[in-house]
């Protein structure tokens, strides 16, 4: 699988079923997170790997309603940062955005290798940081949640959930968020795509 099949491919599913999590598993996708490109090199992103039973039992407890069907998943990324990790250039802080590219790396590489990576923001912070050991100043940017799409709806969806299972989401056309040379709005010569 390339790179464009395994955009096309990833999907954030929520129907999953149990996939062995091995070390060298959880390496590959490590070290696709340690090729990420950052600023000034600086690499500001940490991650948890969970695949414990016992802790990712704890962490089902940190989740918010409606992410019930994380109890599924076979493996949790925590991801977090703190902004003094990265660059801060006139004005605008880089952690989040370079953490966010390492985490979309691990996601396409778990993705080429046949599994679903979903992140998700429904959660408690605090719990989650007490749980994994995580220092209060980090953030906590995103939690990952790694199985093997199942092929039926996963009962611990919600009606609205199992509907999304059935087919892709609706994505903007390019001309709602890609332009050329300038944003059109009080711009001479820009346009959409």
């Amino acid at each position: 699988m390339d790179v464009k099949q395994a955009i096309h491919t990833r999907r954030a599913y929520r129907s999953l079923e149990p996939v062995e999590i091995t070390e060298e598993l959880v390496r590959d996708l490590a070290e696709s997170a340690q090729l990420t490109p950052s600023c000034f090199n600086n690499q500001p992103w940490r991650f948890v790997f969970v695949h414990d039973p016992e802790v990712l039992k704890k962490l089902h407890g940190a989740m918010s309603k409606g992410n019930e069907w994380v109890q599924a998943a076979s493996m949790i990324i925590a991801v977090f940062s703190r902004e003094d990790l990265d660059c801060r250039i006139r004005g605008r802080n880089y952690y989040l955005f370079d953490t966010g590219m390492a985490t979309a790396f691990i996601i396409l590489r778990a993705t080429e290798l046949g599994l679903v990576a979903h992140p998700i923001a429904g959660y408690d912070e605090g719990a989650v940081k007490e749980i994994l050991g995580i220092p209060e100043d980090m953030q906590v940017i995103t939690l990952v949640n790694v199985g093997k799409h199942a092929e039926t709806i996963g009962p611990l969806l919600t009606e609205k959930q199992a509907e999304t299972e059935k087919q892709r989401p609706e994505r903007l056309p390019l001309e709602g968020f890609a332009y050329v040379n300038a944003f059109p709005v009080g711009h001479a010569g820009g346009g959409p795509l």
